[in-house]
């Protein structure tokens, strides 16, 4: 029986008609598979199955998701976090970061380096549970070619189209161009438009893939978008249960120190 696969055009320039043809035809496509995005079993016989192509500097590796998911892409990553994907995926290196605590790594951010904490929680907006990340920097951003020690941190941000928070029972509005990269079940990187009409670039990226909870993937799931809230270095502070981080971004909202925007998953069209 031919699998009910999506082989996206652009999915099939890279790995060519040939190979294309006979995922379509089923002849290398799998049996089942464990969805790249929300880990939940997959059957390509009997539900709409997406092929992601996941691209490295050396190595290409081919994930199929629930189309109900993601839609067939091709998504871009450094080589170590395409190493990183593959040992989620196959097991070898589970993630030992966990969804109650926040991660750090030096990340390229607007206004150079810096070292940026990145937590994962539910947020509740008009009764519905909402996917969530909070980003702060753990030190202030400068604008490049700057030399006083401001902060510019919210500015740039609000520059790439983000959205200044005054109440955070509104939903942040869709940012055209960003997304959020979500393979193994676990979170990889936030993406940003590339330069001159190039492809997307991690803004942030994980240096081991952040493990998320059962209940985030299934509001994602839900959703199939994801709300980035950012506020200056000292704003939100590493809360531990999420009513304290909810709490954290009211206060965060009334001083003027947050902005968001709301995120598809990666390579899903922005509104």
């Amino acid at each position: 029986m031919p699998r009910m696969l999506d082989v996206s055009d652009e999915v099939r320039a890279e790995i060519g008609d040939e190979e294309a043809d006979r995922l379509l035809v089923g002849d290398d496509a799998p049996r089942s598979y464990d969805c790249t995005s929300c880990r939940t079993p997959g059957d390509p016989e009997n539900e709409r199955t997406s092929t992601v192509l996941f691209v490295g500097e050396e190595t290409a590796v081919l994930a199929f998701a629930h189309a109900a998911c993601i839609p067939s892409q091709v998504v871009s990553v450094s080589e170590e976090q395409l190493q990183g994907a593959v040992r989620s995926i196959t097991g070898d290196s589970p993630a030992s970061v966990t969804d109650a605590g926040a991660a750090a790594a030096p990340q390229n951010v607007p206004g150079g380096q810096a070292v940026l904490g990145i937590t994962s929680g539910l947020v509740l907006i008009g009764g519905e549970l909402h996917p969530a990340l909070v980003v702060e920097p753990t030190a202030p951003i400068a604008r490049p070619g700057s030399d006083g020690p401001g902060d510019d941190f919210l500015p740039l941000l609000i520059e790439q189209g983000f959205i200044p928070v005054t109440d955070t029972s509104e939903l942040p509005t869709l940012l055209g161009g960003w997304s959020v990269l979500l393979a193994a079940g676990q979170l990889h990187a936030v993406l940003q438009p590339g330069t001159e009409g190039g492809g997307q670039v991690a803004w942030w990226q994980a240096h081991q893939a952040l493990s998320v909870t059962d209940g985030w993937r299934t509001a994602v799931q839900k959703t199939q978008r994801v709300l980035l809230y950012a506020a200056p270095v000292g704003s939100i502070g590493q809360q531990p249960r999420e009513d304290l981080l909810r709490d954290a971004l009211d206060k965060a909202a009334a001083a003027g120190k947050l902005v968001a925007a709301a995120m598809p998953l990666a390579g899903t069209p922005g509104a």
